[in-house]
């Protein structure tokens, strides 16, 4: 008898084991926010305290993840789409903080409660460009998959809003957010309030109504909250599948250092005259952070995968540094995922602008700063335009006619000696060259029946092409010329079995297909949703494919 208790007490471990196999990963724990008086704390030590400081190191190297979407059981779309069968449909966007948070909601949701808020926000869109406007809806709606870059979690600027957890439940998908930074400015904070009434006082002679209205807005998102204040700011991935094996790692490159560097140009405490415009120029421009650029992985598993399984690598890189820089931290990325033996999706805002910084409008640094800034578009802008170039800060516009037009439309060309110089063409050329340890590639392939518009061409059928270079992802509110027009956004696609970039005889199946730039969507309300173009992809699930 005992004998036969033993055997069964034996086996029901063995079950209990073996059905533990099957359960999905545990994600990480929270890291603990911090305080109000830690984040202040933050700014006026350099060092900050060891306790503080392994703080702010598990903030900055465990991120956030909800499966509560796949809990429910929700599951995915897995859109059909002629010719291909049903597809893994990829969205990637900056989504510019989450400063038009209800207009990325709706764009994601309702197209019907979109139109509506383009109305309220007085669109001139006429009849053609609003069924164009439908189409990119219907496109970015059945997006199993979502990288978001430039998420904030409590901030004045995005209303204190948790951008990434309020836009997975309005999705009903599930989510990881990363902190990439952690805002610190007094300014960001609201603590610096009067340097900007002073200013904006001193830009009229004499009191104004627009000066009122001005100060008022002002003093209404620069006031300190320290109870909602979490000064978040980073990189979430979003899907409709349970998000597993989760990491946030931190780039060993620092391209830029967003602490020690821009305090460098911070008001000294010591000054009580006159607040000059070269100090609210600063003041503006300057972002005082700790942390720094990182990448973003999770798993995501389905039977109809290739392999099974799929991992999502979502980046943002440096752009406050030269390209060479930016090259070292993808370089960092590479190193990590060759040992990766299934499919492979990299996207996010690489910052391929070829300088050092892009350019930036008055008009759109001041609602990046300040949140929305109806009051400085439309009367602050005009005073601020004085101090600032409308090119924007760190851009320098001395290139060559020829590089120029090279290198900004299509950023992927090999530099020609003499001619034209392209200080990103390296970037594009280390993924093309890239091996995965199983030999596998990415897809640089760009054919005719493969891309959203029918143009060819390298990366045509992962990110969408013009008629001379890539459709931009990043713009100026006026371009000028070439100059004002950036493809920074991207989407690199490793399928399985791929072993030449550019193959012509290589395998269709999770190949990219139908890269779309979303730009008309973007523009359907006055000042743009965000100041990037949202993309997509379609990756074919079909096991017919050959």
């Amino acid at each position: 008898m005992r004998g036969n208790q033993t055997y069964a007490i034996k086996w029901l471990l063995f079950a209990f084991f073996v059905s533990c196999i099957h359960l999905p990963a545990q994600a990480p724990k929270d890291p603990e926010l911090l305080t109000w008086d830690e984040l202040i704390q933050l700014y006026r030590q350099d060092v900050p305290p060891p306790a503080l400081k392994e703080k702010l190191n598990k903030l900055l190297t465990t991120p956030f993840v909800r499966n509560t979407a796949a809990d429910a059981g929700k599951r995915p779309l897995k859109p059909d789409v002629p010719a291909v069968g049903k597809i893994l449909r990829v969205a990637q966007w900056n989504i510019e903080r989450g400063l038009e948070f209800d207009a990325i909601r709706l764009a994601f949701t309702d197209s019907k409660q979109f139109n509506a808020l383009m109305e309220d926000k007085g669109s001139k869109a006429d009849d053609r460009t609003r069924d164009e406007i439908r189409e990119e809806l219907r496109i970015l709606q059945q997006s199993d998959l979502i990288v978001l870059n430039e998420v904030d979690w409590g901030m004045n600027r995005t209303l204190f809003r948790n951008v990434a957890a309020e836009l997975a439940d309005a999705f009903g998908m599930n989510y990881a957010y990363g902190v990439e930074f952690v805002e610190v400015d007094p300014i960001t904070m609201g603590l610096d309030q009067q340097v900007v009434v002073r200013e904006v006082e001193e830009t009229y002679a004499e009191p104004h109504q627009d000066r009122d209205e001005m100060i008022a807005y002002v003093k209404k998102i620069m006031t300190p909250d320290p109870q909602r204040y979490k000064g978040l700011h980073g990189t979430a991935i979003l899907s409709r599948y349970r998000l597993e094996k989760v990491q946030l790692i931190p780039f060993s490159t620092c391209a830029h250092d967003w602490y020690a560097d821009e305090k460098k140009v911070s008001i000294p405490e010591k000054l009580e005259g006159k607040v000059s415009a070269a100090v609210f120029k600063e003041q503006l421009v300057r972002q005082v952070r700790r942390g720094g650029r990182m990448m973003l992985m999770a798993d995501i598993a389905d039977p109809e995968f290739p392999s099974g399984k799929v991992t999502v690598v979502a980046t943002h890189l440096e752009d406050v540094t030269a390209p060479a820089n930016r090259q070292k931290e993808l370089q960092e990325i590479l190193d990590r995922i060759q040992p990766i033996d299934h499919p492979v999706i990299l996207t996010g805002d690489m910052n391929t602008s070829t300088h050092t910084g892009v350019p930036i409008s008055v008009t759109r640094a001041l609602k990046q700063r300040f949140g929305d800034a109806k009051w400085w578009a439309e009367q602050g802008a005009a005073q601020a335009a004085r101090y600032m170039t409308p090119f924007g800060w760190a851009y320098n516009t001395s290139v060559g006619v020829t590089g120029m037009v090279r290198k900004v439309d299509d950023p992927t060309r090999a530099s020609i000696p003499v001619l034209g110089d392209n200080p990103e063409a390296k970037f594009f050329g280390m993924l093309e060259k890239f091996r995965f340890s199983d030999g596998g590639a990415f897809d640089f392939r760009g054919d005719k029946d493969c891309s959203s518009n029918e143009r060819e061409g390298t990366l045509a059928n992962s990110n969408e092409r013009s008629e001379k270079g890539f459709v931009p992802t990043n713009e100026l509110g006026k371009s000028f010329g070439l100059v004002g027009q950036y493809k920074l956004d991207w989407m690199f696609i490793r399928p399985p079995h791929l072993a030449k970039p550019k193959g012509e005889h290589e395998p269709e199946r999770f190949a990219p297909h139908y890269g779309r730039t979303l730009k008309t969507l973007n523009h359907s309300i006055p000042q743009r949703i965000s100041d990037h173009n949202p993309i997509t992809v379609d990756l074919p699930l079909g096991t017919g494919l050959s």
